[in-house]
Protein backbone atom coordinates (compact mmCIF):
# COMPACT_ATOMS: atom_id res chain seq x y z
CA UNK A 1 0.00 0.00 0.00
CA UNK A 2 1.75 3.25 -1.04
CA UNK A 3 0.00 6.54 0.10
CA UNK A 4 0.55 10.05 -2.11
CA UNK A 5 1.74 12.69 0.21
CA UNK A 6 1.39 16.49 -0.73
CA UNK A 7 4.21 18.49 0.64
CA UNK A 8 2.06 21.99 0.62
CA UNK A 9 0.66 20.26 3.95
CA UNK A 10 3.75 19.87 5.78
CA UNK A 11 3.67 22.98 7.22
CA UNK A 12 0.16 22.94 8.90
CA UNK A 13 0.55 19.04 9.20
CA UNK A 14 -0.11 17.32 13.17
CA UNK A 15 2.01 14.86 14.77
CA UNK A 16 0.25 15.08 18.33
CA UNK A 17 0.17 12.14 20.70
CA UNK A 18 2.31 10.41 17.97
CA UNK A 19 5.20 8.40 18.64
CA UNK A 20 7.47 7.77 16.01
CA UNK A 21 10.59 4.98 16.21
CA UNK A 22 13.18 6.37 13.61
CA UNK A 23 15.90 3.66 12.67
CA UNK A 24 18.56 6.31 10.78
CA UNK A 25 21.85 6.10 12.34
CA UNK A 26 22.02 8.46 14.66
CA UNK A 27 24.27 11.48 13.26
CA UNK A 28 21.38 11.03 10.05
CA UNK A 29 18.16 11.55 12.01
CA UNK A 30 18.55 14.81 13.54
CA UNK A 31 16.40 16.86 11.08
CA UNK A 32 13.58 14.54 10.94
CA UNK A 33 13.84 14.67 14.14
CA UNK A 34 13.68 17.99 14.93
CA UNK A 35 10.33 18.20 12.65
CA UNK A 36 8.82 15.42 14.01
CA UNK A 37 8.92 17.36 17.35
CA UNK A 38 8.24 20.71 15.68
CA UNK A 39 4.97 19.10 14.44
CA UNK A 40 3.97 17.84 17.68
CA UNK A 41 5.40 14.35 17.62
CA UNK A 42 7.18 12.72 19.94
CA UNK A 43 10.49 10.61 18.46
CA UNK A 44 11.83 7.32 19.98
CA UNK A 45 15.52 6.87 18.66
CA UNK A 46 16.22 3.61 17.55
CA UNK A 47 19.02 2.98 15.00
CA UNK A 48 18.88 -0.10 13.28
CA UNK A 49 22.37 0.60 11.18
CA UNK A 50 25.40 2.58 13.23
CA UNK A 51 27.83 3.89 10.95
CA UNK A 52 31.88 2.65 11.86
CA UNK A 53 35.45 3.12 10.38
CA UNK A 54 36.94 0.26 8.68
CA UNK A 55 39.03 -1.97 11.40
CA UNK A 56 41.68 -2.08 8.25
CA UNK A 57 42.05 0.13 5.94
CA UNK A 58 44.88 -1.42 4.04
CA UNK A 59 42.59 -2.85 0.92
CA UNK A 60 41.40 0.20 0.71
CA UNK A 61 44.72 2.05 0.11
CA UNK A 62 45.54 -0.62 -2.04
CA UNK A 63 42.69 0.07 -4.28
CA UNK A 64 43.55 3.68 -4.58
CA UNK A 65 46.48 3.73 -5.40
CA UNK A 66 45.78 3.14 -8.96
CA UNK A 67 43.25 6.24 -9.09
CA UNK A 68 44.43 7.51 -11.86
CA UNK A 69 43.65 4.44 -14.13
CA UNK A 70 39.79 5.26 -13.18
CA UNK A 71 37.67 7.34 -15.71
CA UNK A 72 35.07 8.01 -13.31
CA UNK A 73 34.45 7.54 -9.28
CA UNK A 74 30.31 6.73 -7.88
CA UNK A 75 29.58 7.09 -4.39
CA UNK A 76 27.27 5.18 -2.99
CA UNK A 77 26.12 7.76 0.27
CA UNK A 78 27.59 10.89 2.11
CA UNK A 79 29.33 8.08 4.54
CA UNK A 80 31.11 6.83 1.48
CA UNK A 81 32.47 10.47 1.07
CA UNK A 82 33.25 11.10 4.56
CA UNK A 83 35.10 7.89 4.58
CA UNK A 84 36.89 8.24 1.74
CA UNK A 85 37.38 11.41 0.87
CA UNK A 86 39.72 12.49 2.78
CA UNK A 87 42.39 10.02 1.69
CA UNK A 88 41.61 10.09 -1.48
CA UNK A 89 42.73 13.58 -1.44
CA UNK A 90 45.67 12.55 0.07
CA UNK A 91 46.82 10.09 -2.43
CA UNK A 92 45.83 12.78 -5.40
CA UNK A 93 42.51 13.02 -7.42
CA UNK A 94 43.32 13.34 -11.29
CA UNK A 95 41.93 16.19 -13.10
CA UNK A 96 40.27 14.07 -15.89
CA UNK A 97 38.20 11.40 -13.21
CA UNK A 98 34.59 11.90 -13.46
CA UNK A 99 32.59 12.14 -10.38
CA UNK A 100 28.79 10.34 -9.74
CA UNK A 101 26.74 10.29 -6.53
CA UNK A 102 23.64 8.75 -5.99
CA UNK A 103 21.79 11.83 -4.55
CA UNK A 104 22.26 15.25 -4.03
CA UNK A 105 23.00 14.73 0.14
CA UNK A 106 25.80 12.50 -1.49
CA UNK A 107 26.53 15.64 -4.14
CA UNK A 108 26.69 18.16 -1.24
CA UNK A 109 29.07 16.10 0.49
CA UNK A 110 31.38 15.83 -2.40
CA UNK A 111 31.35 20.13 -2.69
CA UNK A 112 32.38 19.97 0.94
CA UNK A 113 35.68 18.39 -0.23
CA UNK A 114 36.20 20.51 -3.32
CA UNK A 115 34.21 18.10 -5.90
CA UNK A 116 31.68 20.56 -7.63
CA UNK A 117 30.81 18.94 -11.12
CA UNK A 118 28.94 15.83 -9.99
CA UNK A 119 26.60 13.58 -12.00
CA UNK A 120 23.30 12.78 -10.08
CA UNK A 121 19.95 11.89 -10.39
CA UNK A 122 17.15 14.39 -10.86
CA UNK A 123 14.17 12.74 -9.93
CA UNK A 124 14.30 9.32 -7.29
CA UNK A 125 17.50 9.15 -5.76
CA UNK A 126 18.64 5.09 -6.45
CA UNK A 127 20.51 3.01 -8.44
CA UNK A 128 18.19 2.69 -11.39
CA UNK A 129 17.83 5.99 -11.09
CA UNK A 130 21.80 6.72 -11.81
CA UNK A 131 21.89 4.02 -14.18
CA UNK A 132 19.31 5.62 -16.27
CA UNK A 133 21.25 9.24 -17.01
CA UNK A 134 22.78 9.30 -20.48
CA UNK A 135 26.46 9.40 -19.33
CA UNK A 136 25.82 5.92 -17.84
CA UNK A 137 24.70 4.51 -21.29
CA UNK A 138 28.16 3.89 -22.79
CA UNK A 139 30.61 2.27 -20.33
CA UNK A 140 32.51 0.26 -22.80
CA UNK A 141 35.96 0.12 -21.24
CA UNK A 142 35.39 2.80 -18.47
CA UNK A 143 37.12 2.12 -15.50
CA UNK A 144 34.79 2.52 -12.31
CA UNK A 145 35.58 3.00 -8.93
CA UNK A 146 32.30 2.46 -6.80
CA UNK A 147 32.83 3.87 -3.43
CA UNK A 148 30.88 2.00 -0.87
CA UNK A 149 30.31 0.48 2.58
CA UNK A 150 31.20 -3.44 2.63
CA UNK A 151 28.17 -5.17 1.60
CA UNK A 152 25.30 -3.75 -0.42
CA UNK A 153 23.04 -3.87 -3.72
CA UNK A 154 25.11 -5.18 -6.58
CA UNK A 155 22.87 -3.74 -9.34
CA UNK A 156 24.86 -0.39 -9.94
CA UNK A 157 28.34 -3.06 -9.93
CA UNK A 158 26.63 -5.72 -12.17
CA UNK A 159 24.37 -3.28 -14.76
CA UNK A 160 27.59 -1.38 -15.48
CA UNK A 161 29.87 -4.65 -15.99
CA UNK A 162 27.09 -5.60 -18.38
CA UNK A 163 27.57 -2.27 -20.23
CA UNK A 164 31.45 -2.90 -20.76
CA UNK A 165 32.80 -1.38 -17.85
CA UNK A 166 35.51 -2.27 -15.50
CA UNK A 167 33.96 -1.88 -11.89
CA UNK A 168 35.90 -2.13 -8.44
CA UNK A 169 34.56 -2.14 -5.20
CA UNK A 170 36.08 0.46 -2.67
CA UNK A 171 34.96 -0.32 0.20
CA UNK A 172 35.89 2.25 3.02
CA UNK A 173 33.25 1.95 5.98
CA UNK A 174 30.86 -0.64 7.50
CA UNK A 175 27.55 -1.54 8.75
CA UNK A 176 26.33 -2.55 12.47
CA UNK A 177 23.06 -2.90 13.77
CA UNK A 178 23.70 -1.40 17.46
CA UNK A 179 20.30 -3.32 18.76
CA UNK A 180 20.01 -6.84 20.05
CA UNK A 181 15.92 -6.80 20.39
CA UNK A 182 12.90 -4.86 19.94
CA UNK A 183 12.10 -4.63 23.58
CA UNK A 184 12.12 -0.44 23.61
CA UNK A 185 9.69 -0.82 20.93
CA UNK A 186 7.50 -3.25 22.40
CA UNK A 187 7.11 -1.71 25.54
CA UNK A 188 6.45 1.79 24.08
CA UNK A 189 4.03 0.33 21.76
CA UNK A 190 1.94 -1.31 25.02
CA UNK A 191 2.27 1.95 26.38
CA UNK A 192 0.76 3.65 23.56
CA UNK A 193 3.49 5.59 23.26
CA UNK A 194 4.35 4.40 19.09
CA UNK A 195 2.26 4.21 16.28
CA UNK A 196 4.38 4.72 13.10
CA UNK A 197 8.05 3.42 12.55
CA UNK A 198 10.53 5.05 10.10
CA UNK A 199 12.62 3.01 8.29
CA UNK A 200 15.09 3.83 5.03
CA UNK A 201 17.20 0.77 3.86
CA UNK A 202 16.49 -2.54 3.12
CA UNK A 203 19.20 -3.36 5.31
CA UNK A 204 17.92 -1.52 8.32
CA UNK A 205 14.06 -3.34 7.54
CA UNK A 206 15.69 -6.86 7.66
CA UNK A 207 16.70 -6.17 11.15
CA UNK A 208 13.15 -5.23 12.15
CA UNK A 209 11.72 -7.94 10.84
CA UNK A 210 13.98 -10.51 11.92
CA UNK A 211 14.01 -9.13 15.42
CA UNK A 212 10.32 -8.56 16.04
CA UNK A 213 9.24 -11.31 14.19
CA UNK A 214 5.60 -12.27 13.92
CA UNK A 215 4.58 -10.07 17.03
CA UNK A 216 1.14 -8.59 17.41
CA UNK A 217 2.40 -5.30 18.20
CA UNK A 218 4.27 -4.53 14.97
CA UNK A 219 1.29 -5.81 12.90
CA UNK A 220 -0.74 -2.66 14.30
CA UNK A 221 2.19 0.06 13.79
CA UNK A 222 2.32 1.75 10.13
CA UNK A 223 5.77 1.62 9.01
CA UNK A 224 6.80 4.39 6.87
CA UNK A 225 9.59 4.19 4.00
CA UNK A 226 11.18 6.27 1.80
CA UNK A 227 11.35 3.54 -1.45
CA UNK A 228 9.42 1.02 -2.44
CA UNK A 229 11.75 -1.25 -2.09
CA UNK A 230 11.99 -0.73 1.46
CA UNK A 231 8.40 -1.69 1.25
CA UNK A 232 8.42 -5.01 -0.27
CA UNK A 233 9.69 -7.46 2.48
CA UNK A 234 6.94 -6.09 5.15
CA UNK A 235 4.01 -5.58 2.57
CA UNK A 236 4.87 -9.63 1.94
CA UNK A 237 4.09 -9.87 5.80
CA UNK A 238 1.01 -8.39 5.40
CA UNK A 239 2.38 -5.59 7.62
CA UNK A 240 0.99 -1.62 7.62
CA UNK A 241 3.54 0.63 4.94
CA UNK A 242 3.34 3.76 3.87
CA UNK A 243 6.37 4.86 0.76
CA UNK A 244 7.03 8.54 0.11
CA UNK A 245 6.74 9.55 -3.51
CA UNK A 246 9.68 12.01 -3.00
CA UNK A 247 13.19 12.08 -1.19
CA UNK A 248 13.85 14.05 1.98
CA UNK A 249 12.73 14.43 5.23
CA UNK A 250 9.59 16.89 4.27
CA UNK A 251 8.89 13.91 2.16
CA UNK A 252 8.69 11.43 5.32
CA UNK A 253 7.44 13.80 7.76
CA UNK A 254 4.34 14.32 5.16
CA UNK A 255 3.71 10.55 4.72
CA UNK A 256 4.03 10.30 8.96
CA UNK A 257 1.46 12.71 8.81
Amino acid sequence: MSVPVNLGDVKTASLANIGVAITRPTNQAKKLMQLIEAAGGNVIPFPLIEITALDDVTQFEQIITDINDYDWMLFISSNAVQNSMPRLIKQGIPKHLKFAAIGPTTAETLKDFGIDEVLTPKDRFDSESLLSLPAMQDMQDKRVMLVRGIGGRDVLANTLAQRGAQVTFAECYQRINPQTNCDVLAQAFAKQQLQRIVVTSSEAMRYLLTMAGDTEWLKQVTLCVNHSRVAEEPLKMGLTVKVAHASGDDAMLAVLT
